[in-house]
Parts: structure tokens; sequence; C-alpha cells
């Protein structure tokens, strides 16, 4: 991109309002949900998030890609050691500015040139906190980013396409080699998950989003978090509840759009949130206690824990709005988190929870 010439575009959201750019990255219109992070840091780990999956992703934080783009070719057993995934999920990208420059231990790349390498779009100059003050009084808007020259594309219908399906896994996959056995069950894993698990000496085994895992030997099961409507996995949802029934003493956890399962099959009513949680600065109270965290949030569906079956309780209140943030079973080993306890560069407040649900295998 010439930064001395850049070419001007605009992000049009659905309620009609405008904001006025310049064009970066890839140089196409496109067209997804307008949502916004309040993260500081962490740009190639959250556009990577598969839970960005459909997603024009806004960033608050004021100028980004200071440090630019670690390598990609650094794999260990299997996994990404930077990113969350093989490539960049979110559809497009909002800032205020970013540095075309950058200066990094280990950056290759400028962020320009990597949204133009993986074909995704972006828009600076944009006023990025009034556009996060549209979002939080409004909620998740469509929205198109179009640069000069290019035709407006057509808002898709975001609630019909199934995201976990297009990010999951297509075949069985193993990672590691340790004493204990874990399920994955892929909904849009990162690999900052998967990392986490293999250093504390678990075995992986990564299944598709509807793979009946019931039917693998394990000593436990993580359904991971993702993109999208949970609406769309209700044959997950149905493992979910299966395992319940038929395997009480092995512990369950769902993260995330996965705890939103998990919640579900343990009857409460999911629904779609004005106000979605986006960001690394999300506060949770434990549920019964004054005990309160900062934890990674990156979900657009909430859950009425007021309808779960008995011997469920709430597990984490969002002390933004008093939300629902996890449910847990009161004698059996079954969880459910709407945040990320795992995630890099982000607090490391609650990875305890992760640590802890280990230790009981």
């Amino acid at each position: 991109m010439n930064r001395s010439n850049p070419n001007p575009a605009h992000l049009k959201l659905a309620n009609g309002l405008i904001f006025n750019g310049f064009s970066f990255g890839y140089d196409q219109a496109v067209s997804g949900e307008v949502v916004f992070s309040t993260a500081m840091v962490g740009y190639p780990e959250s556009l990577t998030d598969p839970a960005y999956r459909g997603e024009i992703l806004s960033l608050t934080y004021p100028i980004v890609g200071n440090y630019g783009i670690p390598p990609s070719s650094e794999i260990v057993d299997g996994v990404s050691s930077y990113f969350n995934s093989n490539k960049i999920q979110a559809k497009g990208l909002v800032l205020l500015d970013y540095s075309n420059q950058y200066s990094h231990w280990n950056g290759i790349k400028s962020l320009d040139e990597w949204l133009e390498e993986h074909k995704v779009s972006a828009i600076w100059g944009v006023d990025s906190r009034e556009l996060a003050q549209v979002l939080r009084d409004e909620g998740s808007i469509r929205g198109a980013i179009v640069p000069m020259g290019c035709e407006e594309p057509p808002l898709i219908d975001i609630e019909a396409i199934n995201y976990v399906a297009q990010v999951s896994t297509q075949k069985v996959l193993h990672y590691g080699s340790g004493s204990k056995k874990v399920v994955l069950v892929d909904c849009g894993v990162k690999d900052s998950l998967i990392r986490n698990l293999l250093q504390q000496g678990i075995e992986i085994i990564r299944t598709p989003w509807d793979f009946n895992f019931n039917t693998i030997e394990s000593d436990a099961v993580i359904i991971a978090g993702g993109p999208g409507s949970p609406l769309h996995c209700r044959e997950t949802i149905e493992h979910i509840k299966s395992a319940i029934e038929s395997n009480p003493s092995k512990p369950l956890l769902g993260l995330s759009l996965g705890g939103v399962m998990v919640a579900i099959a343990a009857g409460a009513i999911p629904f779609k949130m004005k106000r979605p949680h986006r960001g690394s600065n999300q506060p949770v109270q434990l549920h019964g206690s004054s005990r309160a965290y900062i934890t990674y949030q990156n979900h657009g569906w909430g859950v009425d824990d007021s309808t779960i079956e008995k011997g469920w309780e709430r597990y984490f209140t969002n002390l933004n709005d008093l939300s629902c943030e996890g449910v847990k079973h009161l004698q059996k080993p079954f969880y459910a988190l709407l945040f990320y306890p795992e995630v890099e560069s982000a607090p490391t407040d609650t990875q305890f929870i992760l640590e802890n649900f280990c230790n009981l295998l």
C-alpha cells in the first residue's frame, strides 16, 4: 500500500451510518458482521481466531501493527507457535491508524503485507472508538468495507451460515503422547488451547464438530469455542447430552461457544446478545464469592441460567452486565465457561480453571 497516496474507502453499516477512511491490505469490497474488541495487543492471535470467522473486526486501540507479524513456519507438534489457526479468519479489519513500519525480534512482515497475502480487506482512518460506541449501543451490525472503485457487496445473513462447520477440522487428528487422553471437539478451537494442553502432558484427539465423541475412549472431553450461532450445532448438543447422561464421572468442559452448548444441554435457554462480550478486559465474579477475575472473551451468544436443570448452578457472573458467564454441575465434573481461560496475549487470571480440570484426569 502507498501510504502517501492511499485509496479512499468507507465502512457502511446496515443502519445507514458511513465511516470514511482509506483502504489497505487486500483492495476489495467485503461484507460481514461488524464487531469490536478492546484488546490492546494480540492482533495476529485475534485475526486468526476461528471465533472471528465471518466478522469485520474493529480494534479500539488507536495504533496497530507496530510489532509486525511473526513467522507462520514455526510449527511445534503440528500446531502453530504464534497464531490461533493457519490463516486469517476475520473477513475484514477496521482501525483508527496502523503502523506500516514494524519493529520486533520475530516480526517478518508488516500487517499490510500479511492482510494482502491472505486477501483480507482492511480500512484505516476510521474513528474506531466512535464505531465501538455505536456497536455498544445498537449491538453488532452487518456492514461492508468498500474501497473506491469497488461495487458495494450485498450484506450477508450471518445467522443463516454455519460458521462452525467452516472452521472445524474435517477429520480426526491426534496431538501429543501423554498419559492422559482428552477428546477436543473442534467447534472452532484455537491453537493456543492445543499448545496449553500439550504443555500439561495431555494427549489430544481432535474431532470434527458433529462427530460423536462418545465413541472414543478418553479421560475427559473439552468442547472448544468458535464462531456463529450454537443453534447450528444441534448434533454437538445432543452428543453433550448423551455424555452427561451416560458418563457421569468423566470430566466435561465447554469453552465460549462450547460453554454455551454445554449450558444448553443442561437446560439453559440461549439468546443472541445485544452487546457481545469481546476483548481482553471482561471482569467476571466467581459465583458465591467475592473473587473477581479479568478474562478474555469472544462470544455473541449468552444463556439464561434461570432455566437450567436441577443439579446445576451459575459458575461465573459478568460484572459489566451481570449476565451468566458459565454454569457447573453441583456434584459431577461438568463445567461450562463463556470465556477463555487459556488465551495468550491476554490476562491469565483464570488459567487455574483449565489446570484444575486437567488435574481431574
